[in-house]
């Protein structure tokens, strides 16, 4: 749902099937405003703290794994989805306005509860202080995780749009990933929504994710992993622009920085941008990512990712491969940050 961006920055727009994902039809976008401290937009009914009770612990580990690509990752034990230690649902007060937001510190014992911040809509708090958020109705939001401090350079973010009896919303990395983050959603019917990366991806090292990352893909993607810092994607990576060592990975006239940020003539046209980011014309997963030239970057976070599902580029959405989730009735979203 972003709006690929070189300065890592994207703008959440509300309409599935745009360039951006998709939100909620309607929605407004939100300011843009860069990571680390700005807030989303969308001039939303208050939202309100609530007292603190009890946050889960950075230690709990995950209960659950997804197989990936790479070398070999962490030994985790198999329980149902939404189930065990990992997602932690206990001490959730009632909502009064739409939903409970929860924050999971799951940065495995590295970042304390009070070294764990999010914020949204002009408030800001570390788990240890406040884990819980009363979530208003609020178009085209944006709620940031910070660890460290509250003004880190190791932030990420979710986006929603929440009506009065309905959330919409997704994680991303169509711009970076700098936080692992996963997200489960939970209605008054029973429904449950759980997407983000793989609780095995959880429960390795920060180091490892980024050495399995440069494993996992071509030579020309190995340079997106800026240390353990961040990962770019490569539509917002100047190598793959013009003028840039790869600015001729895509063969043909549309230009290489187009088709991984699915801008210039690709902008619009959901499907064909799919195609040739996935190097396949079929609507089977299975077919995608198998040849060459293809978007890696991409592959490697649906690789990674609970049921396979990512937003790895702008219209990944397309064939139903993104982390969007949407129900009416919602009565918690659990947020699960990592490290």
């Amino acid at each position: 749902m972003l709006r690929g961006g070189g300065d890592g920055v994207a703008d959440p727009v509300a309409v599935a099937g745009s360039p951006t994902g998709s939100v909620a039809a309607g929605a407004a976008p939100s300011a843009g405003a860069a990571p680390g401290g700005a807030q989303p937009s969308g001039g939303a009914a208050s939202s309100s703290a609530w007292p603190s009770a009890g946050a889960a612990s950075g230690s709990a580990q995950p209960s659950a794994s997804v197989a990936g690509s790479g070398s070999a990752r962490p030994t985790v034990s198999k329980k149902a989805a939404g189930s065990g230690a990992f997602w932690d649902a206990s001490g959730i007060p009632k909502a009064r306005n739409v939903l409970t937001v929860k924050v999971l510190n799951r940065t495995n014992g590295k970042f304390p509860d009070s070294k764990v911040y999010w914020s949204f809509n002009g408030q800001t708090h570390s788990i240890a202080e406040q884990p819980f958020l009363d979530m208003p109705a609020n178009s085209a939001g944006r709620m940031y995780f910070h660890l460290g401090s509250p003004d880190a350079a190791l932030n990420d973010f979710v986006e929603f749009t929440v009506g009065a009896d309905q959330f919409n919303g997704n994680t991303t990395r169509v711009d970076a990933f700098v936080l692992k983050l996963a997200m489960r959603l939970h209605s008054s019917s029973g429904a449950d929504l759980t997407v983000g990366e793989d609780q095995a991806t959880f429960a390795e090292s920060r180091a490892a994710t980024f050495r399995r990352f440069r494993d996992a893909v071509p030579a020309e993607f190995d340079h997106l992993a800026e240390g353990t810092t961040r990962i770019l994607s490569p539509g917002g990576d100047p190598q793959f622009r013009a003028g840039g060592k790869y600015a001729g990975y895509f063969p043909g006239d549309i230009a290489t920085s187009d088709i991984f940020g699915c801008a210039g003539s690709l902008s619009g046209k959901p499907d064909k941008c799919a195609q040739l980011n996935r190097n396949s014309t079929s609507t089977s997963p299975s077919a995608f990512y198998q040849k060459s030239p293809a978007n890696y970057y991409a592959k490697f976070w649906h690789d990674n990712a609970i049921g396979h599902k990512a937003y790895g580029f702008a219209y990944d959405d397309v064939a139903a491969q993104s982390t969007y989730i949407s129900h009416t009735d919602p009565e918690y979203l659990l947020v699960a940050v990592g490290y």
